[in-house]
């Protein structure tokens, strides 16, 4: 660069950094930096002490924390939580989705539930979580098994009267009185919705179901924090204006967040944009003597800085609760340089890798396109919104120049097209009807929550096997956002720019609007494709050539017969699984979006009776 034209970019450093970092006093100052998170260890458990939070051992102001919400590490390294003065041991702890895993030390370890008590929060604080069951035990009825709905199971260990116990979602959702008729007590206990499956398939007990723990959201700075935090703020506790929402911020304390700061945060913005721009003008007029080679090292610069803005405005507008910015060297480094790669899709390359603390995780490094960020956007805006036991949970991202990654939790049986579509129903990869019915109705509780669960819908537009996950114990997670669409919960169609999707489970109305508008219905039809031929794949009923040329839904309707072949060869627990999925499929791939039922209506059929079930009326292309 020309000599006379390095000679404003010193000045205007200069003048930059002569603008007082601070109009407030000193005590502030000191308030926001005696808030910054504090690393803590308890026994294996490594994390940060942050708001709402204070733990023993940890020297941060009373104004850092909340009251009520304290950590303490025990001699034996667990670390714990009073709740309604019983102590809960503290598994882990999310940040982002402001959830404790907890277990109730206080039950006791036997495999009879009549010494089990009930298990309470403290619902001031904390509230139960979409991820919580709950466990009821009926003890003493004078009512008979043999007069009682399928949905209560007996429990022989507990002499007396006949006792029961049922596992239900909502914690008030109590028996009738004269369906059990009088029992000596009641005992609730919340445990993790995960365990369901294994203590149905008696894999598990009902002492692991209580020891397995459960899940609790705090309540304090639900919205605001997270607000808080990303202008740059520490969230904090003012004692003689409990209820404020009171932000640290580096030029003083705030309402809210740091953005919101009041006028002082503004002069000085103004000062420093008033110089700026003083030196900034001073420089162009310099920089018109320093020839055309700077004109051209200008311009680079800026046509290939045009995308990172556009970007990185979005991060900030919706910075409220993102995960954790990584730079590409800490991405490059968890992934030890992209070794050992998952498996590739439409958007990306997956490679395994761990985070500092040994965590596995899955990095998803998105291919150079040209969409201005669209599918990154997507992505992280989509699953961000989200907190459900069967959406994939995005821990991370990193957006550096042209490099774009998402870090998510690792999946360990990778995806459904591994398992369910296995060539031969017999190999090692397969899965028993149970267990694909499990993961059916987990799918469909994932899309459920999607189109009805958030405060704003969300639309995947891209459901396929390949695109749910499974983890340790085969629990799907929907993933995979970069097509999807959201909308607000009053609006039903959603317009969208051109088809998008995987042939072979595109709605008719994504492609061709003589069908109708896409809407959460679209959903519903890639749904209903993939469970037809997760039952055709598994009792190997092939698509063949004569296929191709068809409509599939009609190809569906011509072999129906030998689906129900199939069926009725299985035993009849596992025949009346296999139906519900055939009809249940049948009604979601409706030509007209309005003829097919709702996620909700689908979640509903799956826990239905079989003969509740019709076949719907056929439909398809002429």
């Amino acid at each position: 660069m020309h000599p006379l034209c390095a000679l404003p970019l010193l000045i205007t450093l200069l003048l930059i950094s002569s603008v007082p970092p601070s109009v407030q006093e000193s005590d502030a100052f000191f308030r926001y930096t005696n808030c910054t998170p504090a690393s803590y260890q308890c026994g294996s458990l490594k994390f940060d002490v942050d708001y709402p939070f204070s733990a023993n051992g940890v020297h941060r102001p009373d104004y850092c924390s909340y009251p009520g919400y304290r950590l303490i590490c025990s001699p034996d390294n667990q670390l714990m939580i009073y709740m309604n003065s019983t102590s809960f041991q503290i598994t882990n702890i999310d940040y982002g989705n402001k959830i404790l895993a907890v277990i109730d030390q206080t039950q006791p370890q036997e495999t009879c539930p009549d010494r089990y008590h009930n298990t309470t929060i403290d619902e001031s604080r904390f509230m139960y979580t979409d991820r919580d069951q709950f466990l009821t035990v009926y003890v003493n009825c004078s009512a008979k098994s043999s007069s009682l709905p399928l949905i209560y199971d007996l429990v022989s260990c507990i002499s007396g009267g006949s006792s029961y116990y049922r596992l239900h979602k909502n914690k008030d959702d109590s028996l009738e009185s004269d369906i059990l008729g009088s029992c000596s007590s009641t005992i609730v206990v919340p445990y993790n919705s995960t365990m369901a499956g294994s203590l149905a398939a008696e894999n598990s007990s009902l002492v692991d179901v209580i020891r397995g723990g459960f899940t609790a959201r705090w309540k304090v700075g639900l919205g605001w924090c997270s607000d808080c935090k990303a202008s740059g703020g520490h969230c904090g506790f003012n004692g003689s204006f409990p209820d404020q929402y009171t932000c640290y911020c580096p030029d003083g304390q705030a309402i809210g967040s740091c953005s919101s700061s009041g006028s002082k945060i503004s002069k000085i913005s103004k000062k420093k944009t008033n110089a700026i721009g003083v030196i900034l003008l001073f420089l162009l007029l310099l920089c018109t003597l320093c020839g055309k080679k700077f004109w051209h090292g200008l311009l680079s610069w800026i046509e290939k800085s045009k995308e990172a803005p556009n970007i990185e405005s979005f991060l900030q507008k919706h910075e409220a609760q993102h995960p954790k910015r990584y730079s590409y060297s800490e991405v490059n480094t968890m992934t030890k340089s992209f070794s050992h790669k998952l498996g590739q899709g439409g958007f990306g390359t997956v490679y395994m890798g761990k985070m500092p603390n040994g965590k596995p995780i899955a990095v998803k490094l998105l291919k150079s396109c040209k969409d201005d960020g669209q599918e990154f956007m997507n992505e992280v805006a989509s699953v961000n919104r989200t907190s459900h036991v069967n959406v994939v949970t995005l821990l991370g991202y990193c957006i550096q120049g042209s490099k774009r990654a998402l870090i998510y939790e690792y999946m360990p049986n990778g995806s459904l097209e591994r398992f369910a579509f296995s060539p031969n129903s017999e190999t090692e990869d397969s899965l028993s009807w149970e267990k694909l019915f499990d993961i059916a109705i987990g799918i469909a509780r994932g899309l459920e929550y999607l189109h009805r669960g958030c405060n704003t819908r969300i639309v995947h537009f891209d459901i396929k096997p390949h695109n749910i996950l499974l983890d340790q114990d085969f629990c799907p997670k929907i993933s995979d956002f970069g097509l999807a669409k959201s909308c607000k919960q009053k609006e039903s169609n959603i317009s969208i720019d051109g088809a998008r999707g995987t042939i072979g489970y595109i709605a008719p109305e994504v492609f061709s609007k003589q069908f109708g508008d896409a809407s959460s219905k679209s959903d519903v039809y890639s749904y209903g494709m993939m469970i037809l031929e997760m039952v055709g794949a598994r009792k190997n009923i092939s698509a063949s050539a004569d296929v191709s040329s068809k409509y599939f839904p009609q190809w569906i309707y011509e072999h129906l017969e030998e689906y129900c072949v199939a069926a009725s060869e299985m035993r009849l627990d596992t025949s009346v699984l296999v139906r519900k999925m055939i009809i249940i499929g049948l009604w979601c791939i409706q030509l007209l979006p309005n003829n097919r039922p709702s996620m909700t209506r689908v979640v509903e059929m799956l826990q239905s009776s079989a003969d509740d079930l019709h076949i719907p009326p056929q439909s398809f292309l002429s």
